[in-house]
């Protein structure tokens, strides 16, 4: 009970990340070696975090995409393979399923329960109410966190058998369509952040970089570090102008 409990307050950290600045902190490669502490296995957490940071290292939220749940996915699938005694194999097949049945509940936080929350704030904003529209997003974040925390505890209590056969309940229709869904919203949720952010002003540095990319085969560092020199000649930085409005180059003298 109290590994399940330690447990859900290493979910309930990682699903702090973005309270904290989105420093990183739900990837598997943190939270692994925290769950192999837990459980008396260091080492196996640090190599099975390592390998499942790799298998979700695509499940970002683009857009209004919500991806795979990392958090629970990653505790749950690294602390089974540990007390079962198998390898990051079995984390793997473990921790993506369950970090897709975690997101159902990810998702009804993000259509039903946010947005409800959000017109609660609307209305303080009205009456200029700032502390309480501060409560409403801590309340958020704590409801939230503590939501995922329960789920790892009980799932960790129920056991990797019972949790597994529950995943291979599920009907192959409701599962392949998930597979597709899944593979399916990232790119729309990186049309739809495309949608807001491209303008006359970027879209041929978007076009470039893709063409780097396809046809001339320019690795993806190199093209970061080419828009990187994209920025500072579109932006000048380094014009009078700039220096003026920044105090000028002795202005620490």
């Amino acid at each position: 009970m109290i590994q399940a409990l330690l447990l859900g307050a290493i979910a309930f950290f990682g699903n702090c990340d973005y309270a904290l600045g989105t420093s990183l902190l739900k990837n598997p490669i943190v939270l692994g070696p925290l769950v192999g502490l837990v459980l008396g296995d260091v080492t196996k957490g640090i190599i099975i975090g390592s390998t499942l940071e790799l298998a979700f290292i695509g499940a970002q939220s683009i857009g209004a995409f919500v991806p795979p749940n990392v958090v629970v996915g990653g505790v749950l699938g690294t602390a089974f393979a540990i007390t079962t005694g198998k390898g990051a194999e079995v984390a793997v097949t473990l921790a993506y399923p369950i970090a897709l049945l975690a997101s159902i509940f990810e998702n009804l936080f993000m259509s039903a329960i946010f947005p409800l929350t959000g017109t609660w704030a609307d209305k303080y904003a009205e009456k200029g109410n700032y502390r309480a529209i501060e409560m409403i997003h801590i309340g958020d974040g704590i409801v939230q966190s503590l939501t995922f925390a329960l789920l790892v505890v009980f799932g960790f209590l129920i056991g990797s058998g019972q949790v597994e056969t529950l995943v291979n309940s599920i009907p192959a229709v409701i599962t392949d369509g998930l597979t597709i869904a899944t593979g399916l919203l990232p790119g729309m949720g990186f049309a739809m952040l495309a949608q807001m952010t491209l303008n006359k002003k970027v879209i041929m540095f978007f076009f470039l970089g893709f063409l780097l990319s396809a046809y001339i085969g320019v690795p993806v560092f190199g093209i970061a570090l080419l828009g990187v020199i994209a920025a500072f000649l579109k932006v000048d930085f380094f014009s009078e102008t700039a220096l003026a409005a920044d105090g000028g180059e002795d202005d620490d003298f």
